[in-house]
This record gives structure tokens, C-alpha cells and sequence, in this order.
């Protein structure tokens, strides 16, 4: 059965029973935020289970509470990974999330053995820390292209689906590495019976996103459109930013001797399995985020101009934390990480150890929308594409509402239906990052930029990767803001059918997008190898709103 709730399972930051004395800066602040009327309701849990519904305006418009968290976790339960569950739980409890999803590798010791003791662990880890919400995941090597993370919501069957879907669908275990049509189809095959497991109840939610998914380029535009289509509501999307941001910290490529270093460890090239329709360029991020979505007018908006929500996020993807002193811990005599299933405990070697990644929430974090606190709220949050994503805590809050006739509203992720012809606009509350962040640097949100695309219907190519419709309409500049701000934005008279989405940055470093600057005049650039201090180059992106005219 799905794990039981308390009042107390509230994060402290929305939990009102928890003096606002108590909390620490950012828990004060989101409270503070809250209280404003941006997640308006989260907080009348009190004295009820912490499922309690927040309240929707009056136009129906859900009020909702931002749940920060990361979906891209590894434990000494990946072979090549050294936490304990304890450590990572803590440390992203130290930096604000709210849930986070354990993803280890695909391999023989994980399916035949580790699984099931990590379950163990997860389960007394969910006992332990109440307030964050513990997922169980895999890192699936998707038949004939890269990683994906798969989770489910917790229940009786949690593990025994991950461990199955490992066995029938890994592409590693299964040898379906190879670039063939028959094994871009197992890929397939494997979200529908994903699927069917949801729909026969044998779990109560499972979810899959793409990990990584430029850093090969052996994830092509058709197979990333069929994983979409092939069971609505499973794969509901991609990491817009991938993990391992640290790899190319300038400090700590000089402290390592690294060379080629880059944010996310995207320094490859194309291989004979890559997909031939991408640039070079593609293999690089563009202010850490991946080039499908980092591209005004790129594949990502390719696929929201066929007029379907597909989401992003951003994550940690740790294994191994940039200036950690931990060492992987000592093998028993005569057993593997196969044998065991596991890693033994990581040991403080008392100086600085290989890694390229964050902690969790300490630099990459994903936003969910909810209206309710609970593991199927945050899954359903994300299916219905109430996401923003931002690195370096470059803001503390922000709530986006599209806004038509008669004050008809819909935030992000959502459809609002319109009149051709009908005025719009877009209301965005921002609250600016008030203490310094992880890094020791208060972020300031320079601008946000508007970006609208026309949607033209399923695409004839499922290989395309363009949306010639798709630029920057508008910059706001926010350099002088902070507090709690509002923005209006009016976006004309809607004539065709289109989406609005927005991206911030905190205006360190940028230039033309990768289409040209009549496309996008200030867009994130790829960084020289060994030169990619994050801290200093941090943007924001939020999900789409689509507009249907009738």
C-alpha cells in the first residue's frame, strides 16, 4: 500500500504548526512566499492528513505549491556511485528539496540483488525523514539510445515492477545496444507495458524521462517523438539540464589537472550510432543546459509546436560531489559490486576525491506544482507539466498565469482555450533569491525572456529537429527587482494556435542562440573546454503554456 501520511509529512516551510522562527532562510522565505497567495492553501493542512487540497482562484485555476526536488539520484547502489541514502537524504534536506528520486544503473548486481536492499533502505529512510518524499527508480538503458529515469509510486509493487522491467526491458542487460529498428521498437514495447502496469493497478503511478539526452547524440528526434506516442502520460518528457555541472569548475579543473572538461561531461563527438542530423554543436550545453532545449527554436520547440506538452527538468544525476573527501568504501574479501548487489559504505579519505557532480538541490533544481503534498500529487504535478527548472537558486519563487477573456487563466503545463482574436497576457510573480546561495553568491535575475512559438500540428519528419516559427518576442529586464515582484505582459491578440514559455538568466554571459539572433539576440553559449564556472552562468526555464484558438 502507498506509504502513510501525517500532518507532519508537510515540509516544515509549509507545515503551519512550524514557527516561521524556527525555519531557516529559504524554509522562511518560501513560507513568506506562500503566504502571498502563491501557493495559497498548502498551508490549511493543519490538524488534516498531508493531503489536504489548496485552494483555486475563481476562475478554477489551481493555487499551487512548489515542491523542489530532483529526479537523478545515485547511491552506493550504482556501480559506479558512493553514497549512502543517509548522506544524500541529509544533504538535499540541508538544501531545500522536498523529494528526490534514487535512480541507480541497470546491471546483474543491482537486478538480483540490490533492488530489493535498497528498497529496504528506502523504506526505513522514508521513516526517518517524514518531511521528504523517498522515491524508488531505475536508470534504464534504453534499447538503442541512452539513459531514462523510471519511477513509481510507492506500494506493494514498487520494487517488484523495477526489477522486472529491469530483466525484460534493459537495454544493456539484454544486449539491444545496437542502432537497429528492432530495438528502437523494444524501447517502445517497454513504455506500453510500463503502461499497462499502471492501468491493470498493479502500481499507482510510473513515470519516465529521458536522461542526457544530447550528450551521445544516439537519442534521434523520431525515437525521442515515439517514446512520447507510445503510451500518453508515461514518458512525459527530457532532462532540459543535465547533471554533473561541476565537471568543468575552472578551480576544480585546475585542483584535478582535468582537460576537455565540460558542464554535464558533455565532451563528446559523433560516433558511428549517432544520430547524423546533428551539428557538432549539439554536443555541448549552452549554459548548462542541454542544445534540444537550450535552442530557441530547437528540437524541444519542435515538438511543443506539434501542439503536445513534453516537460523538462534539471538534476544532479550525483554520483560523486566535486570537492568530497568520501572514497568509495573497501570491498569484502572476494566479492564484487555483482556479488554483493552494492557498495560497501563510503570512508572519509580526509582530501578531495574524483567527481564532477552537485549534492542535491545544491545547484540543479526541479520545480513542481501541486495541489497537494504526497508522492502521487508530485508525479501527477509533473505529468501535468507544472515545472520550472533553475540552476544556482537563481530565484526563490515564481508563478506564471496566462491570462484571457473574462480573467480565464492557466499556468504552467496547461491549455488555455481562446477566441480568435482574443487579447492575452502573461502574469509572472517572481521572488528574488534573498540570501547567498550554496556558492556563497546572492543571484540576480537579470532578465526574462518571452519565447512564442505557432503550433503547426504533428510533424510530417519525424526527424525534425526545427521550429522556424519559434523566437524571443520579448526581454523583460529585472535587473533593478527584488522582493516579491509582479509582471504583465501582454501578448497581443491571439490569431493561431501557439505556446508561450519563458527562460531568465542571470545575465552574466550570453549572446546570439544557436538559430541566429533574430531567433534569439541573447541565448546561452557553450563554454571553451576547462572554463565552465556554473556559478557564474545560471539561467531559469519554465514549461509551456499552450493557447488553443477556436
Amino acid at each position: 500500500m502507498p506509504h502513510p501520511f501525517r500532518a507532519t509529512d508537510l515540509p516544515a516551510w509549509a507545515d503551519p504548526s512550524v514557527r516561521a522562527s524556527s525555519l531557516d532562510p529559504q524554509g522562511a522565505s518560501r513560507r513568506t512566499f506562500l503566504r502571498l497567495g502563491m501557493a495559497g492553501g498548502l498551508a490549511l493542512a493543519t490538524g488534516a492528513h498531508a493531503g489536504t487540497a489548496v485552494a483555486a482562484d475563481r476562475h478554477g485555476d489551481p493555487r499551487l505549491a512548489w515542491l523542489v526536488g530532483d529526479h537523478h539520484v545515485h547511491s552506493r547502489y550504482s556501480h559506479d556511485a558512493k553514497y549512502d541514502f543517509d548522506q544524500l537524504a541529509r544533504k538535499g534536506a540541508e538544501l531545500g528539496l522536498d523529494w528526490m528520486v534514487f535512480t541507480e544503473h541497470s546491471n546483474l548486481g543491482h537486478r538480483d540483488k540490490g533492488a530489493a536492499a535498497q528498497h529496504e533502505e528506502i523504506m526505513a529512510a522514508r521513516a526517518r525523514n517524514p518531511r521528504q518524499l523517498i522515491f524508488q527508480g531505475l536508470e534504464w538503458y534504453i534499447p538503442a539510445a541512452e539513459h531514462g529515469t523510471v519511477f513509481t509510486a510507492p506500494g506493494r509493487h514498487e520494487v517488484e515492477l523495477l526489477r522486472e522491467f529491469e530483466r525484460r526491458w534493459d537495454g544493456k542487460l539484454n544486449g539491444w545496444a545496437a542502432d537497429l529498428p528492432e530495438n528502437e521498437q523494444r524501447a517502445v514495447d517497454a513504455l506500453r507495458w510500463l503502461a499497462a502496469q499502471k492501468a491493470n493497478g498493479y502500481v499507482d503511478d510510473v513515470l519516465v524521462l529521458a536522461n542526457h539526452p544530447s550528450r551521445l547524440g544516439i537519442d534521434s528526434p523520431h525515437e525521442i517523438r515515439a517514446w512520447r506516442d507510445a503510451a500518453r502520460g508515461i514518458c512525459i518528457g527530457l532532462e532540459g539540464a543535465p547533471g554533473a555541472q561541476g565537471d568543468a569548475d575552472p578551480a576544480w579543473v585546475a585542483y584535478r589537472g582535468s582537460t576537455r572538461a565540460q558542464r554535464g561531461e558533455y565532451s563528446n563527438a559523433p560516433r558511428p550510432d549517432s544520430y547524423p542530423g546533428y551539428p557538432v554543436e549539439a554536443y555541448r550545453t549552452f549554459g548548462g543546459f542541454d542544445w534540444m532545449t537550450a535552442t530557441v527554436g530547437g528540437l524541444w520547440d519542435a515538438m511543443l509546436a506539434e501542439g503536445t506538452l513534453f516537460s523538462i527538468t534539471s538534476n544532479s544525476d550525483n554520483h560523486r560531489t566535486i570537492w568530497d573527501t568520501w572514497r568509495d568504501g573497501d570491498m569484502p574479501p572476494g566479492e564484487s559490486f555483482d556479488s554483493l548487489g552494492w557498495k560497501p559504505s563510503p570512508v572519509d579519505a580526509g582530501t578531495p576525491q574524483p567527481g564532477s557532480d552537485f549534492w542535491p538541490g545544491e545547484f540543479s533544481r526541479t520545480h513542481v506544482g501541486v495541489t497537494r503534498h504526497g508522492y502521487l500529487d508530485v508525479m501527477d504535478g509533473m505529468r501535468r507539466g507544472r515545472v520550472w527548472v533553475d540552476h544556482g537558486h537563481l530565484v526563490d519563487g515564481l508563478d506564471v498565469r496566462l491570462v484571457g477573456a473574462r480573467g480565464r487563466s492557466s499556468t504552467l503545463g496547461g491549455r488555455l482555450t481562446v477566441e480568435r482574436g482574443t487579447s492575452v497576457e502573461l502574469m509572472v510573480k517572481v521572488r528574488s533569491a534573498h540570501r547567498p546561495n550554496p556558492h556563497g553568491v546572492l543571484p540576480r535575475l537579470a532578465h526574462l525572456d518571452v519565447i512564442r512559438g505557432a503550433v503547426t500540428g504533428p510533424s510530417t519528419d519525424r526527424d525534425s529537429w526545427r521550429a522556424p516559427d519559434t523566437r524571443v518576442v520579448e526581454q523583460i529586464d529585472t535587473s533593478g527587482r527584488s522582493g516579491t515582484y509582479h509582471l504583465r505582459i501582454p501578448l497581443g491578440r491571439i490569431t493561431q494556435s501557439c505556446y508561450v514559455r519563458l527562460r531568465g538568466s542571470d545575465g552574466n554571459r550570453h549572446g546570439a542562440g544557436y538559430l541566429g539572433a533574430s531567433v534569439d539576440p541573447d541565448g546561452p553559449l557553450p563554454h571553451e573546454d576547462n572554463n565552465g564556472d556554473p556559478w557564474a552562468d545560471t539561467w531559469l526555464y519554465t514549461n509551456p503554456i499552450h493557447i488553443d484558438v477556436r
